[in-house]
């Protein structure tokens, strides 16, 4: 396997691991505050992110506006309720996702 092969794969399976916690958050907000725009915000972003990395959805930018759109929503929530959990953990791994994303293989 050569090593944009192997970035390549690194890159796809970071984004489904950022996917699967995006969908474990939307399920926790439901649970835990019975919000179901989370749930529902969660599951369209989580199965839009999901086409892009099965190359339903291209070209390969439409996955990185996706996460910045949610980057920008997780900082306003952030910025609002100055919660570490779970609006700064979400900055925070949409920022390594992104970035983990795009290292140079």
């Amino acid at each position: 396997m050569t090593n944009l092969s192997l970035a390549a794969a690194f890159a796809d399976t970071v984004l489904w691991v950022y996917i699967a916690l995006l969908m474990l958050g939307g399920l926790v907000g439901y649970l835990k505050a019975k919000s179901k725009l989370s749930l529902i915000a969660s599951a369209a972003f989580a199965v839009a992110l999901a086409l892009c990395s099965l190359d339903v959805i291209q070209p390969d930018w439409v996955a990185d506006l996706l996460l910045v759109a949610l980057l920008v929503v997780f900082s306003l929530r952030l910025a609002k309720t100055k919660k570490l959990m779970p609006a700064g953990l979400m900055v925070a791994l949409t920022l390594v996702t992104l970035i983990l994303r795009h290292l140079p293989g």
